[in-house]
């Protein structure tokens, strides 16, 4: 039998929950489907987001053969292997669903790039990852790339509800709080709950979350959840735990740039100011991952652990970003001191651009109506 999350799978775009910004009425992907328009994009987001039900959606609407892929494992003959076959209509179109495309090396993405090119195949790549980072130019710029967001609480219950499966107010309350946002994640322990256990309760919930029948899964939420209790051990200083953490992730076969990537954010979300050298440490040890590779670059993964979990840690200058950023939110584009600004041109000299300027002015630079504001404490 299919998972459950296989057997509910919207089929059209009037059954997606979520994602209104995308395929709600008027929005772009909506508008591409309705309007049969071909073209290659990227699906950037969080797992259990519908990044593949889009991309299925999307094949149907237009009629085309579907090839699905994951870059874990698949290859340049795979590639080869889809272009080579004929189409069971003339000129049907052929769209290759990439799933984690950003596991794919430097030279996959090279060999995949004329196919996208010429249009013999339209590519709909699925990340995880900021493909800023993880594709290579030529080949992002000729996607365009829609961000999906976590699903919020109430799309959530849309879904439970879609399973018919008998859920208590206190369970579905403890189940949307594990879940944070992750469809797949919500019914992949509903169905193990319901399978093991006969009846979802916050109990069996709890019970089948600790059963050996949930394994490591790179995609799901065993990963976020290692991840996620690797960071915390590192901030709270406590190397043992933040090692012991990296080894579970390695013995799984977590990609070491994965991991090396969460080290440099967290050398300046997290170690800042306090000990700026984290950030070059952070750096050395990403770029070992890059030219070494598993087995010997989770040696550089356990220096570069211990050194962050040991030192000194300040947020200031993450806190004071996300203070000043909050400021242009909600005050915009405030005008910029005219001392401070560029003067190029005689009329900005007559205007009094940069007039007044010196190099070491104890005078606040910030907008008139910000004078005095501190943002790095």
């Amino acid at each position: 039998m299919e998972p459950l999350a296989a057997r509910i799978r919207p089929e059209t775009l009037d059954e997606v929950v979520g994602q209104e910004h995308l395929v709600g009425p008027g929005k772009p992907l909506r508008v591409a489907i309705e309007k049969k328009h071909l073209f290659s994009f990227i699906l950037w987001g969080p797992p259990g987001t519908g990044k593949t039900t889009i991309a299925r959606i999307y094949a149907r609407a237009l009629d085309a053969e579907l090839y699905e892929l994951s870059a874990v494992s698949a290859g340049k003959d795979d590639i080869k292997k889809i272009v080579g076959e004929k189409g069971t209509l003339h000129f049907q179109p052929k769209v290759l669903f990439l799933d984690e495309i950003h596991r794919f090396n430097k030279a996959q993405q090279d060999f995949l790039l004329p196919y996208v090119e010429s249009g013999e195949l339209t590519l709909i790549g699925a990340t995880t990852e900021n493909p800023s980072f993880e594709v290579i130019a030529p080949l992002l710029s000729r996607c365009r790339v829609f961000v999906l967001e976590p699903l919020s609480e109430e799309a959530l219950k849309r879904i439970v509800k879609r399973t018919k499966l008998k859920v208590k107010k206190d369970a579905l309350e403890w189940l949307l709080s594990y879940a944070n946002g992750d469809a797949r994640k919500a019914l992949g322990l509903l169905e193990s709950t319901e399978s093991l256990y006969g009846e979802v309760t916050a109990e069996t919930l709890d019970k089948a979350l600790e059963s050996p029948h949930l394994r490591y899964d790179k995609k799901g939420e065993e990963h976020y959840d290692t991840i996620s209790a690797f960071i915390k051990s590192m901030r709270a200083s406590q190397p043992d735990a933040a090692l012991y953490y990296l080894a579970r992730m390695v013995e799984a076969g977590e990609d070491p740039l994965f991991i090396a990537r969460r080290m440099v954010v967290f050398a300046s979300e997290d170690v800042g100011l306090a000990q700026p050298t984290a950030l070059v440490v952070a750096n050395a040890v990403f770029r070992a991952c890059e030219t070494i590779g598993y087995p010997e670059c989770t040696i550089n993964l356990a220096h570069g652990v211990a050194y962050l979990a040991r030192a000194e840690k300040s947020r200031a200058s993450y806190d004071a970003l996300r203070s000043a950023q909050a400021d242009v939110a909600a005050l915009g584009n405030l005008p910029i001191p005219k001392k401070i600004r560029n003067a190029p041109t005689k009329l900005m000299k007559d205007l009094e651009y940069g007039k007044d300027y010196e190099k070491y002015d104890k005078e606040s630079y910030l907008p008139e109506k910000l004078k005095g504001k501190k943002y790095l404490k």
